[in-house]
């Protein structure tokens, strides 16, 4: 099985968030099962130069964009055993940051024609091309409108995984003709309120759709989660699948990793002193028997920060724990944390940047860890927390729902404190509920053993990514 992954980010060489770091943990799973998968992105300007040093120039072709043809070349790392290629076109793709500019629809129409365009060139011919948010969703309709009828072509399938249905990449109706080179015989599949959706495409067109959970797929199938797409998305219920992420645990492992302060398997008293160092760090008082509670985040609506700054006050103020903040986002959210650590110094540390190595440190050192997202497709935060030790504090929402089961004090089963309603007091309760077991070690320990006992690797995920792949190639032969 030939597979090769078209995305806009991976882990290590360009990172805004989550879907990095699949697209840089799968593919190493899916070769360790056999697969000969490999990576295609942009080559970004932000790439570290000790990964662009590396790159060997491998072929240089046209790639049609409407009416033009602009340059491509294509550079190629190997990387863990898994080859990365990149497009490159100093046009589209030299500038800072990955998105967020206005002419993002020709620059990713690019980017999904020439995933197409390249791959004789470099002599790789994949029986599924894996497409992974809208920055590489009109692959599959670009194939079967353009490619199908080149031999060289005619046999690859196309899976679709919806990373968060919230960013479907909406351009103008234009851009069918101008960029994607299309006659409105294809506007059906793409239109949205008149315009084109990149994502739409990807569900219409791919072969098989999937996405991050699977809460997250029965939630999209529904109005609030759907955004529009909810009904095409229950149409096509027969080829969605909802697949838990993983994470890559051998980078992820508190027994090895160099960024905490002591390494530690699944000793809590070893886990303690990675609190005394980050408390001593971040300037709040050393001391092991306050609970710490941590949020590693983009600071936006989607994280359930418009219920934390709700209560934040309230809990730091009537309650014995410290609070530790990792994340940038609005400047609102930005400014009101800032705020609080001003108003309460020895209670909570707002951290507004974006570290690595810090949010290891807070994974190791934190008790608790809080998600109260409006929704979260997957996430990744709290594997990591769970890999930790660190306790899941969450909302019953997408891929938290499936990976995170609720504390039972009768049975000692669960690997976290759960709860169901967009709520701030709700979400207050349930983590005081979390501290007061924080305080009866008897049930601390059966909780942070549930934690340490679970599997968060890419194994069983990437299994059934294979069994998806399989179906669709012996469909298509069929």
């Amino acid at each position: 099985m030939k597979v090769l992954f078209a995305a806009a980010e991976a882990h290590p060489f360009i990172k805004t968030g989550g879907l990095a770091d699949v697209i840089g943990a799968l593919p190493k799973a899916l070769k360790a099962a056999g697969v000969d998968v490999r990576v295609i992105l942009p080559k970004y300007k932000g790439i570290p130069e000790k990964y662009s040093a590396q790159m060997e120039h491998v072929a240089t072709l046209e790639v049609p964009i409407g009416w033009r043809n602009q340059y491509c070349g294509i550079e190629k790392v190997v990387f863990e055993g898994i080859p990365v290629y990149f497009v490159d076109n100093e046009y589209y793709f030299g500038r800072d940051g990955i998105y967020g500019y206005m002419d993002d629809g020709e620059r990713f129409a690019y980017f999904n024609r020439a995933v197409l365009e390249c791959l004789p060139a470099i002599s790789f011919q994949p029986d599924v091309i894996h497409c992974h948010d809208w920055h590489a969703a009109v692959v599959p309709l670009l194939l079967q409108a353009h490619y199908r009828h080149n031999p060289f072509y005619s046999e690859m399938r196309t899976v679709f995984t919806i990373h968060n249905l919230l960013y479907q990449g909406v351009f103008p109706y234009t851009v069918l003709g101008e960029l994607l080179g299309l006659d409105d015989s294809y506007f059906l599949g793409v239109e949205y309120y008149g315009n084109v959706n990149y994502m739409k495409g990807g569900i219409v067109y791919s072969d098989h759709v999937t996405t991050v959970s699977p809460t997250y797929a029965d939630e999209i199938r529904t109005p609030y989660y759907g955004y529009g797409l909810d009904g095409l998305l229950t149409a096509r219920s027969d080829a969605l699948s909802g697949i838990v992420n993983g994470i890559d645990t051998k980078s992820y492992n508190p027994s090895s990793d160099n960024a905490i302060f002591t390494k530690y398997r699944s000793n809590l008293a070893k886990k303690a002193e990675n609190k005394l160092g980050l408390q001593q760090e971040l300037g709040l008082p050393v001391a092991p028997y306050i609970p710490m509670v941590a949020m590693v985040t983009r600071l936006v609506d989607s994280k359930g920060l418009d219920l934390l700054t709700r209560v934040m006050d309230e809990l730091l103020y009537y309650d014995d724990i410290q609070f530790v903040l990792l994340g940038t986002g609005d400047e609102a959210y930005e400014r009101w944390f800032r705020e609080a650590q001003w108003r309460y110094p020895t209670k909570l540390s707002s951290q507004i940047t974006f570290s690595d190595a810090l949010s290891r440190k807070i994974y190791a050192a934190s008790d608790m860890f809080l998600m109260p997202s409006k929704f979260e497709p997957c996430g990744i935060s709290q594997l990591l927390a769970l890999r930790y030790g660190s306790i899941p504090v969450v909302r019953e929402t997408g891929g938290l729902n499936d990976t995170v089961q609720a504390y039972k004090e009768e049975t000692g089963e669960g690997n976290g404190f759960t709860f169901k309603d967009y709520n701030a007091h709700d979400m207050m309760y349930t983590l005081r509920r979390a501290v007061s077991f924080y305080h009866k070690p008897e049930h601390w320990k059966k909780v942070t053993k549930n934690a340490f006992s679970g599997d968060y690797s890419w194994n069983v995920s990437a299994q059934q990514y294979i069994d998806i792949y399989n179906k669709i190639t012996v469909d298509a032969e069929e």
